[in-house]
């Protein structure tokens, strides 16, 4: 890289920072792979609803015939005067993976996304922790959460690098898989682990998450505090992550101390039910 492309660099990662100085809270919704529509229609529709935040699943940008560019990401953000986040992949990836190849493939995902979100001025980039299937023997759940650690602070480095935050996801619990992330104590735990700047390196709380494995929200607020950048907002039974519409999350946003606030919806119409719109 040559002199020219890092003043190029530089002055992008510090426009996204400003942007993400600038911004105040934000409440929006998530595109899921499942959608339709496009960002645009996305916009419009939330901004309809009152809204002012998209997080984008990377599945949904990798599979949607009309998935813009970061820099196409960028003007619709200045258009509809709304924010972003990106999530990392994770149906086909898994940082924690035990398999070193695999393991440094995830990375580089993960890494391009924090690229991507730079060039786009998202304000962060959503990720999970790993699993391991629970089936397999000690040592090979000791070496996966070796590689999450492992994993998780390169890219660490790497946003702090880019200039947009990384934050870990509290994720629910799976009969399958042992997941690292899925309480207030091993979620602590795994962040503590981490070579990383807490700059950089932040918490997704994920209020449906939280129910189904049986904690309240607000265990996770009162341990991670002003460390929660991203929170996502939907409900279950106590029973399976069914990511059913939230209409009571007024508490959540005036507790948490996050700056962005999405609905995670599988389906659209469900994004006005939670406002109350439907």
């Amino acid at each position: 890289m040559n002199k020219t492309d890092d003043a190029t660099d530089n002055n992008r990662i510090t426009e996204c920072v400003s942007d993400a100085e600038e911004s105040t809270t934000s409440l929006g919704a998530a595109m899921d792979l499942r959608f339709s529509e496009s960002v645009e229609e996305f916009a419009e529709y939330i901004q309809s609803l009152g809204l002012d935040h998209i997080e984008l699943k990377r599945e949904y940008l990798h599979a949607h015939p009309e998935a813009p560019t970061p820099r196409e990401l960028s003007t619709l953000r200045r258009e509809y005067d709304i924010t972003f986040t990106l999530h990392a992949p994770f149906r086909d990836w898994n940082l924690g993976s035990f398999n070193d190849a695999s393991r440094r493939a995830s990375v580089e995902q993960v890494k391009r996304t924090l690229d991507d979100a730079a060039a786009a001025g998202a304000g962060a980039v959503v990720v999970h922790g790993g699993s391991v299937p629970r089936r397999y023997p000690a040592h090979v759940h000791e070496k996966a959460r070796r590689n999450a650690i492992k994993s998780l602070s390169e890219c660490a480095e790497h946003a702090s690098h880019v200039g947009v935050p990384l934050c870990l996801e509290n994720q629910p619990q799976s009969d399958s898989k042992r997941r690292h992330t899925t309480t207030p104590s091993d979620l602590e735990a795994i962040l503590d682990d981490i070579d990383a700047d807490p700059a950089w390196l932040k918490v997704t709380l994920d209020v449906g998450h939280a129910k189904v494995n049986g904690f309240e929200w607000e265990q996770f607020a009162e341990r991670f505090g002003d460390r929660i950048e991203v929170v996502h907002l939907h409900d279950n039974d106590g029973t399976t992550d069914e990511h059913d519409p939230l209409s009571e999350y007024d508490q959540v946003v005036e507790t948490a101390a996050a700056s962005y606030f999405v609905f995670e919806m599988k389906q659209v119409d469900d994004v006005a039910v939670c406002v109350g719109q439907m």
